[in-house]
């Protein structure tokens, strides 16, 4: 019996080494999943950022803290900020893009760049997202979002924008006696035709400029046919500029050539023209983007200052009931994970954080175009922009002014060759768009 009891002791103690073994196999199986990315993490020392450095400075620098340092306390990875001016910047982010491998991790993308072929060389994020979800993606406009994704997929998180206004120059608002905003597009046209006129002194006043000739002139007409919900090329590459949005941008842009409303000069001019003509009081309206009014109201450049508001572009009355404000133009940088970047987990992770609410917030605060709605909401924020609830409702609305593909830039051209007939009477504006259209087609991508 004492044999046998023995044995079955024996057995038992067998058994419990057995059970401990496998319970503690268990236990350090779980500890390897559940440390696998801290591991994984600590294995890498840094993460490359390749943006603008104004990307850096808005993400570092200001009242809203260092987004990089608190994402570094966060993972232990310091964040390596490699900053270029955007022409260089995108030939060394495709290059990168498409070697083997790269040390890459995030690179920050230009909305104007993201053609479909390019758009192959990043990483697609849902597959990401559906673990490690973006915080309330329905917070990102709608519009950035959808110029950011293809055949179904989001390839990058937008992150600063810039996005267009109507300019006035109140103080001649008020000389030609007009103390209301406009409710619909068509009582800012009738604005711009009480803005046109000479004064006593001779001199005369302008009630509309915007930069003409080439690629230049199409932003701000695309940009007034939004006001009709009107469109150039559309994100699937369909031409509408013979429709009846972009028809009656046109009429109204020759109406005011004919009549005073704007410079016949304006075809030869830049930006920087524009600019000098409006903060000089030869004009009194424009279209450009939000953060322009810093620069016209600046004592140092304006012989205004301070007499310059801001507005979003109202909706013609006919879409009123479909867009509070017209569905104007919008331009961003978003953040992407190069497709041949091994560690995708940690890039995704860096994204995230980047565009929570809260960092959205504070890059704004530092800065930063938002490119949530909720950034809006801040009083912090709408203390620091007085037109901040204005940007907020148009980007609501707000899409780009032209999807990215190849032959863009010949499309621009043929547009503006268009337009130029029209405001020399070559033309009739719907035959222009016709034309437009007949020769823009075979340039654009096959859906």
């Amino acid at each position: 019996m004492m044999n046998m009891s023995k044995g079955k002791n024996t057995l038992d103690q067998s058994r419990s080494v057995l059970r401990a073994r496998v319970i503690a196999g268990i236990s350090a199986g779980a500890l390897l999943t559940a440390f696998a990315w801290v591991s994984e993490v600590a294995a890498q020392e840094k993460l490359v950022v390749i943006s603008h450095k104004v990307h850096q400075m808005v993400s570092t620098e200001g009242d809203g803290g260092d987004l990089g340092k608190q994402w570094t306390a966060k993972t232990g990875v310091e964040v390596e900020w490699q900053t270029l001016p955007t022409a260089p910047l995108h030939e060394k982010m495709f290059r990168e893009a498409s070697l083997g491998e790269t040390t890459v991790g995030v690179a920050f993308l230009l909305n104007a760049q993201a053609t479909p072929q390019r758009m192959k060389l990043f990483h697609p994020l849902n597959n990401l997202m559906v673990s490690k979800p973006l915080e309330d993606i329905d917070d990102i406009f709608k519009g950035m979002r959808d110029a950011m994704t293809l055949d179904g997929q989001l390839y990058a998180v937008p992150f600063r924008h810039a996005t267009s206004a109507i300019h006035y120059n109140s103080a001649i608002w008020k000389e030609r006696g007009i103390t209301k905003v406009p409710e619909n597009f068509e009582e800012w046209v009738d604005i711009v035709k009480q803005t046109s006129f000479t004064r006593s002194d001779g001199s005369k006043v302008y009630g509309f400029i915007m930069p003409g000739g080439g690629p230049r002139i199409y932003p701000t007409l695309v940009g007034m046919s939004r006001a009709f919900d009107g469109d150039f090329i559309t994100l699937d590459y369909k031409c509408k500029a013979n429709e009846p949005g972009l028809v009656k941008a046109l009429t109204i842009l020759k109406d005011f050539y004919d009549n005073g409303g704007i410079a016949k000069e304006f075809l030869a001019f830049r930006a920087e023209e524009t600019n000098t003509w409006l903060t000089t009081g030869r004009v009194a309206n424009s279209l450009s983007s939000f953060g322009r009014t810093r620069f016209y109201n600046n004592p140092e450049n304006s012989k205004f200052p301070g007499e310059f508001k801001v507005l979003p572009v109202p909706s013609s009355r006919t879409v009123q009931d479909r867009f509070k404000v017209a569905p104007i133009n919008t331009e961003f940088w978003a953040m992407t994970i190069p497709a041949n970047y091994p560690n995708k987990d940690l890039a995704w992770d860096f994204i995230r954080h980047m565009s929570s609410k809260q960092s959205t917030l504070n890059a704004a605060l530092n800065g930063n175009g938002p490119v949530r709605s909720s950034a809006y909401d801040s009083s912090a924020l709408q203390q620091k922009l007085p037109y901040a609830k204005h940007e907020q409702a148009a980007l609501e609305f707000a899409r780009v002014p032209l999807p990215p593909f190849n032959k863009a830039s010949q499309a621009m051209d043929i547009l503006a060759e268009e337009v130029e007939a029209v405001m020399i009477g070559l033309k009739q504006p719907q035959e222009a768009m016709d034309s437009t259209c007949r020769r823009v087609n075979p340039l654009l991508p096959k859906q």
